[in-house]
């Protein structure tokens, strides 16, 4: 019982917190207090956080990299070739949706994002605007294809799943989400120009220095995990190339915030899930229906890595997968904490002067992300 209880008061810490409080200090005592006492034995939370490691590393140095890769001027340059047009920012929606499903959710946030805010600089939009589109498609967009999504990958080798089960099962839903995530968008934000766009000055050499950077880090992340090259490691690569690039190191940009977070809600949720009777939920009638909710709910009560080891440990039925997945996925779209690819964004965006709190996060997410998130499980409720 004293497990639960200390997830509970590490999870409310995230929300009602002093001003000066930083973010990671509620469920790092939580999990420390937890670790220290054996209230949480350490062989019960050791495997769940061993998953963590892969995830971690790529969060230390996806920041960095579109830190580095901003500083040679490969964003601004890119942001000068692009087009202004009508139809400009739901051409950029599609292009976010298209990459987090092709590449994954991580690649959408670490590229897209200082991208986008440059764009929105250079025409006059608002920055907040389109930096959220990454960070939005990255829960609406990464679950069709195993590579889209860790969660993907965890329960695809727990079930023995194959690419043409997700895209069977997930495909109608992402484009689902994908639209209605557009027209909720749409209602959220002024999508017009507010005023003149900053025409930056470009360095005439920044892509030929940096494009190939950004192309080894497509190609990376794609062929990489096919042959059994962990994300980090090209992350790593891209990072230390960066490095000789800028001559310059930006330790600041580590996301040690993050990381905290991601890890202490692993050993709390780990910790509390033998207590929980998990199975007993997700089990009875409308088993779809509570895998969904469950998924929404663990994910952003905690995190969606510790949500879906948790959940595919206890489901009732294989059927219940798919809607597990969707709610795992697409949950985090509501609250910054659900998944790490937010932690990221969030950390991407503030070293480009966008700010976003906890509150505005959600604000935005529910008013777009749920509507979308509705449909999505619709779907795949009734069509299985």
């Amino acid at each position: 019982m004293g497990a639960v209880i200390l997830l509970v008061v590490g999870v409310a810490t995230l929300f009602v917190r002093p001003r000066r409080v930083p973010l990671w200090a509620g469920p790092s005592a939580c999990a420390i207090l937890a670790l220290a006492t054996t209230i949480v034995p350490w062989h019960d939370v050791s495997y769940s956080v061993r998953l963590l490691r892969d995830p971690l590393l790529f969060l230390a140095f996806a920041v960095p990299l579109a830190v580095l890769l901003d500083r040679i001027g490969v964003f601004a340059a890119l942001a000068a070739l692009v087009d202004g047009g009508r139809h400009l920012v739901a051409w950029l929606w599609v292009l976010a949706a298209a990459v987090t499903v092709v590449f994954n959710l991580d690649a959408a946030v670490v590229l897209l994002t200082p991208l986008y805010i440059r764009i929105a600089r250079r025409h006059g939009l608002s920055a907040e605007m389109l930096a959220f589109q990454p960070a939005l498609l990255a829960c609406l967009a990464s679950s069709p294809l195993p590579v889209s999504n860790l969660t993907n990958l965890i329960v695809a080798e727990r079930f023995d799943l194959g690419l043409g089960d997700f895209v069977r099962h997930l495909s109608l839903p992402t484009v689902l989400a994908v639209v209605v995530g557009w027209v909720g968008f749409r209602w959220a934000f002024h999508l017009h120009a507010e005023s003149d766009g900053v025409d930056e000055p470009v360095d005439g050499q920044a892509l030929r220095r940096g494009l190939p950077v950004v192309l080894f880090v497509l190609v990376g992340f794609t062929a990489g995990e096919l042959i059994g090259v962990p994300a980090w490691v090209v992350a790593a690569t891209a990072t230390l190339w960066c490095v000789g690039v800028a001559r310059a190191v930006p330790w600041r940009a580590l996301p040690f915030e993050a990381a905290l977070v991601a890890v202490s809600l692993t050993v709390l949720v780990a910790g509390a899930v033998p207590h929980l009777g998990l199975s007993s939920v997700l089990s009875g009638n409308g088993e779809g229906v509570r895998a969904v909710l469950f998924g929404v709910i663990a994910s952003n009560a905690a995190n969606n890595l510790p949500a879906v080891l948790a959940g595919s440990a206890s489901l009732a039925s294989p059927d219940q997968v798919w809607p597990l997945l969707l709610g795992v996925n697409m949950g985090p779209v509501m609250v910054l904490t659900g998944a790490l690819s937010g932690l990221l964004w969030r950390d991407t965006a503030r070293t480009l002067g966008v700010e976003v709190s906890m509150r505005r996060y959600s604000s935005v997410g529910v008013r777009v992300g749920l509507p979308a998130l509705i449909a999505a499980a619709a779907s795949v409720l009734l069509l299985g």
